[in-house]
């Protein structure tokens, strides 16, 4: 079965520009809340200041134009900046204000919206998807649910042609015209059998949502989650609209010049990585995962509990959310999601056990670096 972390390099670099915090979080922290902080200057300063080195040391050596971080302990941030440029042509500088393309984060926001309406009762996780979307044709491999779709088990397929699908221009007005991408294409398994990663196995989950909640997809998250946590910076990335301090995104030539990203029109793939956000606007969106609140314990339980597979093996997937296991978080349990988009990079990552959560974006897909897969969770730890 094919499985895959939440960024080898990408989180590894964070975590361990950050992992010092997760040593000291038995201490009483005096910190800001949201939006107001932005460094903590008492107990976390010497870990911040020896963190930023390495981080800002890291985003030079692989060339990232910007780069935003924003920190919690228990749910009071203690540090959040900015690096680099969010704009090179501007000199404009990054900032915790800055909106970045968040990629796959994007997925974790969707499972947000399907477990809210499952937790008011107006979804239903296991019923056919064609209880809430008839005009999707069901499949002779068996029946696709909400919940399978959550947890890549659906058998949807991902993207094939990446010229064709993943660097699309087109406009489509509604999720549910988007389905027509993939809708009649055969499924790479027989559901619940086998984890495969599908994008687009979130697109009709959006679909799922829209007709579950009787408003366009947009509009319910943001209706009903994202202003309802505060994420006033979060939202699909309307290529043909004004978005206040939006990331400008860039892409690596073979000979590493940074150069404009091409131009891609999001409207395909809201749901599965078409949004923007902030790495503040992630961290409200993490604080509300670790008690109670918008969502109820039940459902906090249910969105972080690994799915099985019809054989019994456990996926590392709950609802959206991907499940890092101990042996491979230094010895701690990790929840998150990471993401890379047309000039854009993002992950963001809770230690429930402790009250840790990290966010950080950037505004270039491509993050090489000379001691690649070096950096991963366990080493860097």
């Amino acid at each position: 079965m094919r499985r895959r972390g939440l960024s080898g390099v990408y989180a590894g670099l964070v975590v361990g520009a950050v992992a010092a915090l997760a040593q000291a979080t038995v201490v009483e922290v005096a910190a800001q809340e949201l939006p107001l902080a932005r460094t903590d200057q008492g107990r976390w300063a010497e870990v911040i200041a020896t963190s930023r080195g390495k981080l800002d040391s890291l985003r030079q050596a692989m060339s990232i134009p910007g780069l935003s971080i924003s920190v919690s302990v228990d749910r009071r941030v203690v540090w959040s900046e900015g690096m680099g440029y969010a704009d090179l042509e501007l000199r404009s500088p990054a900032t915790p204000q800055t909106r970045y393309r968040i990629g796959s984060v994007s997925k974790i926001l969707t499972a947000a919206g399907a477990a809210l309406l499952h937790q008011r009762g107006e979804l239903d996780l296991d019923a056919p998807v064609q209880e809430y979307v008839p005009s999707f044709p069901r499949k002779p491999e068996g029946e696709i649910t909400t919940r399978l779709l959550a947890g890549h088990l659906a058998g949807i397929r991902h993207y094939v042609d990446i010229e064709a699908e993943y660097f699309l221009t087109r406009r489509y007005e509604t999720v549910f015209e988007a389905l027509d991408i993939f809708r009649d294409d055969p499924l790479v398994a027989t559901p619940g059998t086998e984890w495969s990663y599908s994008s687009y196995g979130f697109n009709l989950m959006s679909a799922v949502i829209a007709s579950a909640s009787g408003r366009g997809f947009l509009q319910y998250l943001d209706e009903e989650v994202f202003r309802p946590l505060g994420m006033l910076h979060t939202g699909g990335d309307h290529t043909d609209s004004l978005v206040v301090n939006r990331a400008r995104p860039y892409d690596r030539t073979p000979d590493g010049r940074l150069i404009n990203a091409r131009y891609i029109d999001n409207s395909h793939k809201w749901a599965g990585g078409g949004f923007l956000s902030t790495t503040e606007d992630l961290l409200r969106f993490a604080h509300a995962h670790v008690e109670p609140g918008l969502f109820s314990r039940e459902t906090l339980d249910l969105v972080w509990t690994s799915q099985r597979t019809l054989a019994g093996e456990e996926i590392g997937v709950g609802i959206g959310w991907r499940l890092m296991p101990p042996s491979r978080a230094g010895g701690r349990r990790a929840v998150g999601h990471a993401g890379g988009a047309i000039g854009g990079n993002a992950l963001l990552i809770i230690y429930p056990d402790d009250g840790l959560a990290v966010a950080v974006a950037a505004n270039i897909a491509d993050i090489g670096y000379p001691q690649g897969g070096a950096l991963v969770f366990g080493n860097v730890i």
